[in-house]
């Protein structure tokens, strides 16, 4: 705050008469006249600086001015850059934390305190009493204080001028200027100095947090980021774009083919987006997607930032950001019956393998989620998981999922198999395969994928796993199914036991489904009676584990209170859910109707995507209404 200059004598006045009588003069700034209450009442010493202050140890002041090294350094060139007018008007100056410790003081030796006196000392109301620093702190404003407004008699004979720096609305530091001697100070220029110097570190503070937060961007994202000068040396290049460069400082000394990356047109102002580049070094070659962005200021391109991806780096970051992942551990899965347990850890010692995995079992019994477990629990869990499932739509298709299609105008989708390179290909309802496209899988499995412009074929490394709910070795031996393409996944058969083996599962498995609802609608959770549990113990569950989620879900979303009881409850039997689904048109419309015709609500209760759904809709005939979005 800037104020007028005052008279020193009738400030002195002022701070005798509060001092001796009480009272505070009218003439007292308002907020010095708050301060000297609390400092009043707080019984603080008002003759001389205390020596036993708060003050942090040696060790502690360390830490801290380690910590606030990158702000220190700043501040130390601001005071050098203007250490003679410190010298000449007798100034010194400190840099306060958020705390109120010290932690720097830039003193003039021959005038000032030692600074091991001051460095580390906290200077807060409640130790120093009013000063500059306190009024600053507590208004969160720059303030001038003349000298006998001070509460510290010693300190009457200079004035100090304090500012808060402060960053996103709050304060990070103090700077804090002040002069010991009875000299008339340019308060003007004063004031001016440490208003230069706030906005200084201000946008220093900014501009730090702005660059530490994008290198940790470019250290994270999986590109490598040059930023290139005009005359080829790298001003800025993250980890990825370092191990590239080899300890080289130009690009042009490390890739043999420089002048055909677009480099150059970045200095020429046209920016490159998203290009397919190859990138080739003396040891090996980059298959790129690579941007140019030229760098202007004032209209004058000086420098570029290149960003440039390996294509399978990208590959595997989309697989993963379009939710290729496994959603279930094996520990999703939940029993007590001596055939689950065993499942599960034969589960658990097979994931750790690599060998292809073939599971069988009844509709409903689980496989899916198996699946899912068993990629989280092997070596491949950072990698994708891609799912593809047997229907009933053209070869065509079935053959663009796996291997990719061009659209005509020269794009090439990648494919399953591509995307689960490194990672876990599950292949659900295998036996729905036709066996020509089972035949071609298999053979790009183990031979690769031919490239027909090049004649070479491209191998991928991906575990399979496949799900059947058929005698796969039945099918195989009738022409049925591709027989390599068994002979590819029959390496470990897990036999995924149906729920009436596991009776003595429903109750866990019930109880669990309804924990799983509860937090996936964000509501609050239900319980099963006895006599519901007895209910539910009394059914074969020929559709498993599916069937008894249909029946659990219809009774959470129908039970208005907490518990749910046996009349809550439909058994199948006395309404068409019993039937599969997958299998049965009378079972999905009684779903679709209990959805209300919402697609995905309907996919939240059968706990598929919405693409299966609509394939389901257009195979019976279902119109979906449409969505409010």
């Amino acid at each position: 705050m800037i104020r007028e200059r005052r008279n020193k004598e009738k400030l002195t006045s002022y701070y005798n008469k509060f001092i001796d009588e009480g009272i505070i003069d009218p003439n007292v700034h308002p907020w010095v006249a708050e301060s000297w209450r609390r400092c009043d009442a707080r019984r603080l010493n008002h003759e001389i600086m205390p020596v036993d202050g708060v003050r942090l140890s040696t060790a502690e002041l360390a830490k801290k001015m380690e910590l606030h090294r990158d702000v220190l350094q700043y501040v130390d060139g601001l005071f050098e850059q203007n250490k003679q007018y410190f010298n000449s008007h007798n100034l010194s100056m400190i840099i306060v934390d958020a705390d109120g410790y010290v932690l720097k003081n830039y003193a003039l030796p021959f005038f000032q305190r030692s600074i091991e006196d001051i460095q580390g000392m906290r200077v807060l109301e409640e130790d120093v009493g009013t000063s500059s620093l306190s009024v600053a702190r507590s208004h969160n404003v720059p303030f001038l204080m003349f000298g006998p407004e001070m509460w510290i008699r010693e300190s009457h004979s200079g004035d100090a001028c304090s500012a808060p720096i402060n960053v996103e609305g709050e304060s990070r530091y103090f700077l804090s200027m002040f002069s010991l001697d009875q000299n008339e100070l340019p308060y003007d220029i004063l004031l001016s100095l440490l208003m230069t110097m706030k906005y200084s570190l201000e946008n220093y503070l900014k501009m730090l947090e702005f660059w530490k937060a994008s290198n940790l961007v470019d250290e994270d994202i999986p590109a490598a980021v040059f930023w290139v000068n005009r005359d080829g040396t790298i001003r800025y290049c993250n980890d990825r774009a370092r191990k590239r460069l080899d300890g080289q400082e130009k690009l042009e000394d490390v890739f043999l083919n420089y002048e055909h990356i677009p480099v150059q047109k970045g200095f020429e102002g046209k920016k490159t987006v998203r290009k397919e580049i190859t990138w080739i070094t003396q040891d090996r070659t980059y298959e790129d997607v690579t941007s140019v962005l030229p760098v202007s200021i004032s209209g004058r391109i000086d420098s570029v930032v290149v960003l440039t991806m390996s294509i399978e780096d990208l590959k595997t970051t989309i697989a993963h950001a379009t939710g290729y992942s496994s959603r279930y551990s094996l520990y999703s899965m939940v029993g007590n019956s001596s055939e689950f347990l065993a499942l599960q850890h034969k589960a658990a010692r097979v994931a750790r393998g690599d060998n292809n995995l073939l599971l069988q079992g009844e509709p409903g019994t689980g496989k899916q989620r198996l699946a899912h477990g068993i990629h989280q629990a092997s070596p491949r869990a950072a990698a994708p998981l891609i799912t593809v499932r047997g229907h009933e739509g053209s070869e065509q298709e079935l053959e663009a999922e796996f291997f990719g299609h061009d659209d005509g105008a020269g794009h090439v989708t990648a494919g399953s198999l591509e995307l689960a390179n490194g990672g876990t290909l599950f292949l659900d309802e295998i036996e729905k395969f036709p066996t020509a496209l089972g035949d071609a899988l298999a053979d790009a499995l183990k031979n690769g994928v031919l490239n027909k412009e090049t004649g070479v074929r491209r191998k991928f490394n991906v575990r399979i796993i496949a799900a059947c709910d058929s005698n796969l070795k039945r099918l195989t031996d009738k022409g049925l199914f591709s027989r390599p393409l068994y002979e590819l996944v029959i390496g470990t058969v897990i036999r995924v036991p149906p729920l009436r083996e596991r009776g003595e599962d429903v109750e866990v498995i019930a109880n669990h489904i309804l924990t799983e609802m509860a937090a996936r609608h964000n509501l609050p959770g239900k319980t099963l009676s006895k006599d519901a549990l007895k209910l539910l113990n009394t059914c074969h569950w020929p559709g498993n584990i599916k069937q008894l989620q249909g029946v659990i879900e219809q009774a959470f979303f129908h039970t208005a209170g907490s518990v749910i009881e046996a009349d809550h409850i439909k058994l199948p039997g006395e309404h068409r859910v019993e039937k599969s689904w997958k299998h049965d048109k009378d079972a999905f419309v009684a779903s679709w109707k209990q959805a209300g015709g919402n697609i995905s609500k309907l996919a939240l209760m059968l706990d598929v995507s919405r693409v299966t759904l609509y394939r389901y809709l257009k195979k019976y005939d279902l119109g979906p209404k449409k969505e409010n979005h």
